[in-house]
């Protein structure tokens, strides 16, 4: 009786042996997977994070970015218009645009029967369409430089030192190669030998002194008379600007001359404030020849609009 209860326990134990193994493999099985899925998400998170939006997501209205009194200076408007006309020239036509949060722009002309003045502003919101290698802000700057380039404007560099000619200026004084010797030097070679007066002859007359400069616009001259010719204004030139936005340069550039062709200038100033770049274009054309428009008073006053939209963007 005996034999046969111990051969009945030893199956069960065995079954049971097997149960157990199969159960711990199992488990092995699931701890190998669960360990593979947190490598592979260690893995991923080693990505680096894509740049951040641009500062600006927008775009304000152009036609309203400008305030009137500051129109009304810049765009002087006839006495025969009425007051409808007035209004509807101060409001501006805005540019056609198919995309409002990406390029809007307005433009205005008023016309008086001295001159045309026009004046145009346009802003540009740049967005990088693959932020994982440059941002908003690195896109407007890749922009902005092209626009620079275009413009055959240097990049800001050392001021040249006092005295020493400006690159592509007029050589000093004297120092223009093939050109006449400075004054007072020697020419090249043996000066010839300077010869008598023939008998009788007149004593050479000695060289005229030279007239005093004339007197300074304005001042009485001494026979009371004032017709000294005025002085032009100064051409202040194209050039980079500073403290004006992130960074920004002014274009100047005046029509040739001619005989009966009116001579308009036109300035145009670029700035990029983050990632939006701004451009403000003021015209004045004459209505007749032999009229310059000033160089410093139309800079002034499409820098002094500029700056006004950079207040505009900061708000």
């Amino acid at each position: 009786m005996q034999r046969k209860a111990v051969r009945r326990v030893l199956p069960g134990i065995a079954m049971l042996t097997a149960l157990v193994a199969g159960v711990a493999g199992l488990t092995g099985c699931t701890s190998g997977k669960s360990g593979g899925d947190t490598a592979d998400a260690k893995a991923g998170n080693n990505s680096p994070a894509p740049a951040p939006a641009g500062k600006y997501r927008s775009l304000p209205a152009p036609c309203k970015a400008a305030d009137g009194k500051r129109l009304k200076a810049m765009l002087p408007a006839a006495a025969t218009l009425t007051e409808d006309q007035r209004t509807q020239l101060y409001a501006g036509t805005a540019d056609a645009s198919y995309d409002a949060d990406r390029h809007v722009g307005c433009r205005w002309t008023a016309q008086t029967p001295e001159e045309t003045r026009l004046l145009a502003v346009r802003f540009e919101r740049v967005v990088s369409y693959d932020r994982a290698t440059s941002s908003d802000d690195d896109k407007a700057k890749q922009v902005y430089v092209r626009r620079l380039t275009d413009a055959h404007l240097p990049f800001p560099g050392p001021v040249t030192p006092t005295g020493g000619a400006a690159p592509g200026g007029p050589p000093p004084t004297g120092a223009a190669p093939g050109g006449p010797p400075p004054t007072g030097a020697a020419p090249s070679g043996p000066a010839p030998a300077a010869s008598p007066p023939p008998s009788g002859a007149p004593a050479a007359t000695p060289p005229a002194a030279t007239p005093p400069a004339p007197a300074a616009s304005g001042a009485p001259s001494p026979g009371g008379s004032t017709g000294a010719t005025p002085t032009p204004a100064p051409e202040l030139g194209s050039r980079v600007l500073e403290g004006l936005g992130t960074e920004a340069f002014i274009e100047d550039k005046l029509s040739p001359a001619g005989a009966s062709a009116v001579q308009a200038r036109t300035v145009r100033i670029v700035f990029r404030t983050a990632n939006v770049i701004v451009t403000v274009e003021y015209s004045v054309q004459p209505a007749l020849p032999g009229t310059i428009p000033s160089s410093p008073e139309t800079q002034d006053k499409a820098r002094q609009l500029a700056a006004a939209l950079v207040e505009r963007f900061n708000d």
